[in-house]
């Protein structure tokens, strides 16, 4: 997706070219860095010990601290909802902008998600192995990566212009983004005034691929739920009773059936797509195939260009079911099925009037009479940036130059619910979402991984930014 305005790439200051040899000459201690941090299993579930969390948070703070450029650095948490319980810790950093200078708002995060099955890995998730132009490892791109692009851009600043600059900072590492970001709008509240800023810099997206940069501007909302499927007050006999009581796991597969129609496109009345979304760019099949690992004769489904499917039409996606293992199944008919719905929301459409259709569609098509149980709703807000502000501009115009190839605005299938409670807070800033990622990475799955070149470019382009922002005092 991109708004046909070239940025072509400028001559460098004397400023730009010292933040460059900055950048190039710190890139072995900052992967080093990076490597420290990805051997911490930072995994924020319930399920997982906090104590990597805490620890994770302290060697972050620590980065920040030796950075000599922040004026306060705390490890702080907030209450989850209105309960007494905390959230996992974050790390706040601040420095207030002198001589009419602009704030910034740098946010990443620091937890990651469960390394699933150790012989999935081809190497050990939480020992970062460098293969080639990649780091592996369970971290290494989303979100540490991310973290360590705003340390070493702080870091090739203050090495580039000294620990005097004007530029007000405020640094932001959140320790549950992985499990639902549950204390976020608190924190926000409880620290509005240290978080404050002109631009909020959210490094947790991807790129085109490993060449060319892209600022994010649409993201796709969120709707996700349990559904239970009850039939039977208890489990009988498949021989006694099969072909005449209906099973909870006939009636949910039934059930489930009528989400999509014959393409694989959403079938919910209500649950709707943008109408008024740019083309995006031309993505051939076979890249894509490549890109999302299809298997020899599966084709995509869906209609339309294949991007418009990721980033401005719905999906609902089973990501989770409760039911006998292979291994365990006896002849039975199951009284109860339940899944987990994972639906993504299309920018424009509210998330509650996305779960709302969802809803009326499986009330209204549940078989047999089967009973129906929804909980344990989750909703994030979709997302679209508004591209014409000065830091959009800034924005692209350090990543042509750090990149050496036009930066794309495109759109992203994933969800980054929280950006709405930024948009709530601070109506006035604006908002760049970019990121450390290319297709490769395989964010959340086994194998995950940075590409090292990527990475540097990434830093490179908000070390630039930073560093023009700091002489801004118009806007």
């Amino acid at each position: 997706m991109t708004n046909g305005q070239q940025t072509p790439p400028t001559e460098p200051t004397a400023a730009e070219q010292a933040v460059r040899a900055s950048v190039e000459a710190a890139m072995p201690s900052t992967v080093a860095d990076l490597a420290s941090l990805v051997r911490i299993p930072s995994v924020s579930w319930s399920a997982f010990d906090p104590a990597n969390v805490a620890a994770s948070a302290a060697a972050v703070a620590k980065l920040l601290e030796d950075t000599g450029a922040f004026e306060s650095v705390q490890i702080k948490r907030a209450p989850i909802g209105e309960g007494a319980e905390d959230g996992q810790p974050a790390v706040l950093a601040t420095r207030a902008a002198k001589n009419g200078r602009p704030t910034v708002l740098l946010y990443a995060h620091h937890d990651v998600q469960p390394q699933g099955k150790d012989e999935d890995w081809n190497t050990p998730p939480f020992e970062p192995t460098v293969r080639g132009d990649r780091m592996y490892g369970r971290g290494a791109a989303d979100d540490k990566a991310g973290v360590m692009a705003h340390v070493a851009s702080v870091r090739a600043i203050v090495d580039a212009l000294g620990d005097d600059f004007d530029l007000g900072l405020a640094v932001f590492i959140e320790g549950e983004e992985e499990f639902g970001s549950r204390s976020f709008a608190n924190f926000l509240q409880q620290n509005k005034d240290a978080l404050e800023a002109d631009v909020i810099v959210v490094a947790d997206s991807d790129n085109v691929d490993i060449d060319t940069p892209a600022l994010t501007v649409s993201l796709r909302g969120n709707v996700t739920f349990r559904l239970t499927v009850s039939t039977l007050e208890h489990a009988s006999h498949s021989g006694m009773f099969g072909g005449a009581a209906p099973d909870a796991m006939l009636a949910m597969v039934t059930l489930l059936a009528t989400l999509h129609d014959e393409n694989g496109s959403v079938a919910v009345d209500g649950f709707t797509g943008r109408t008024d979304a740019a083309e995006p760019p031309v993505v051939t099949e076979e890249q894509f195939r490549e890109e999302a690992a299809l298997l020899d004769g599966v084709t995509p489904i869906g209609t339309g260009p294949i991007l418009s499917r990721m980033w401005s039409q719905p999906t609902v996606t089973v990501t989770g079911i409760d039911a006998p293992s292979v291994a365990n199944a006896s002849n039975t008919l199951l009284p109860s099925v339940a899944v987990r719905i994972s639906a993504r929301v299309a920018p424009g459409q509210p998330a509650a009037d996305a779960y709302a259709a969802l809803e009326r569609h499986l009330r209204a098509n549940a078989p047999f009479g089967a009973h129906i149980a929804i909980d344990d709703v989750d909703t994030g807000e979709a997302f679209l940036v508004d591209t014409n502000g000065w830091a959009a501009t800034e924005a692209k115009r350090a990543m042509t130059d750090a990149w050496g190839k036009e930066a794309v605005e495109t759109g992203v299938g994933g969800s980054i619910p929280f950006i709405a409670d930024l948009v709530r807070e601070f109506p006035e800033a604006q908002i760049l979402v970019t990121g450390v990622e290319d297709p490769d990475s395989r964010a959340h799955s086994p194998n995950e991984s940075l590409h090292l070149g990527v990475f540097k470019r990434a830093i490179l382009a908000e070390a630039l930014l930073l560093a023009r922002l700091d002489a801004r005092t118009e806007g």
